[in-house]
């Protein structure tokens, strides 16, 4: 039997799942101007790093509050404590010892896969009718 929820509930799940969509294409921009500074000009550095600035903590704040309004499964809790993890390890990979920084990108593509496994669960609990289900 599943449990009934509010439309409060239901509203609070929608907006996770549209943070969570901006999240991972935040990540993926983010990738894309590392690049840009790799490849194209050391100029793109600025836009990488400033960038980060507006989604970094912010959104996984803004996830967990609507993880509780939503009230969504423990894995959410679980993947939401998972992306803070991978920002704080990103700055600290960022900003350390140079030794660190080569593991900056591996934390980064943790972080997408952690964001891409929370809108995969998302998308299986909002949107997808499971057997028995009206």
């Amino acid at each position: 039997m599943r449990e009934s929820l509010s439309n409060i509930n239901k509203v609070g799940r929608f907006i996770f799942f549209v943070l969570l969509c901006l999240f991972f294409l935040s990540v993926i921009i983010q990738f894309f101007l590392a690049g840009m500074a790799v490849f194209v000009s050391p100029a793109n550095w600025m836009k990488h790093t400033f960038f980060v600035h507006l989604f970094g903590f912010n959104i996984p704040v803004l996830l967990l509050l609507f993880a509780f309004v939503g009230r969504l499964p423990n894995w959410a809790y679980w993947g939401i404590f998972g992306l803070f993890i991978t920002v704080f390890g990103m700055y600290i990979t960022a900003n350390f010892n140079p030794l660190l920084g080569a593991i900056h990108p591996i934390v980064g593509i943790v972080m997408i896969l952690i964001s891409y496994h929370l809108l995969k669960k998302n998308v299986e609990l909002i949107f997808l009718k499971r057997e028995g289900d009206n």
